[in-house]
């Protein structure tokens, strides 16, 4: 690294402009476009699935317990700064995310869905720094494949929970209080006319 290089900070990602999806990642301003639509979907049903349960569920029967939220900014440090596409936090080890901006305190799960222009930066530079900073549980959704990967982090290395494609239903920890349906995470394959 260039030591006459100064190195991003939250401060650069404000001074994006709005809309821009921005990380840092090892001092590195990365700026990302729109997501596919296929990404929102997915980000909306694993939210449905796991945060209507785990989060938004106030006592009504599900399990509870946790903070489920889409893109928030999280802060590793002065120069690593993420934005997952879901994040989760049990409710013990954050009592309050509301109204912060970032978020200081490293999650317990963390899911990035895949895109051809960042699959690269979830597999390998995500997946190192979400490991250095014990984040419990990494879950990697690729819509081009329809696969969700689940790892767990034993011992400072990741171990393989499973990968499951679109169909049938799982128990993913951490929330294997629930079943998920996976045909639903996916959007649907619609023929090409």
């Amino acid at each position: 690294m260039d030591p006459a290089r100064k190195l991003a900070t939250y401060a650069d990602l404000l001074a994006l402009p709005d809309g821009t999806k921005g990380e840092v990642l090892g001092g590195e301003l990365v700026a990302s476009p729109s997501p596919l639509p296929e990404h929102g979907r997915i980000q909306g049903t694993l939210w449905r699935g796991i945060g209507g349960p785990f989060d938004g569920d106030d006592g009504r029967g599900g399990p509870g317990g946790r903070w489920i939220l889409v893109e928030i900014d999280v802060r590793f440090g002065p120069n690593d700064i993420v934005r997952p596409d879901l994040a989760g936090w049990r409710r013990d080890r954050l009592r309050n995310p509301f109204g912060k901006r970032p978020i200081d305190t490293r999650p317990d799960w963390v899911c990035e869905i895949a895109s051809p222009s960042n699959a690269q930066v979830d597999r390998v530079t995500k997946r190192t720094l979400y490991a250095e900073n014990q984040v419990t549980y990494y879950w990697l959704v690729d819509p081009a494949t329809r696969v969700l990967e689940a790892l767990k982090l034993v011992e400072g290395r990741w171990v393989e929970l499973g990968a499951w494609g679109d169909t049938g239903a799982a128990r993913i920890e951490p929330f294997d209080a629930v079943e998920l349906e996976l045909d639903r995470i996916f959007p649907p394959v619609i023929e090409d006319e």
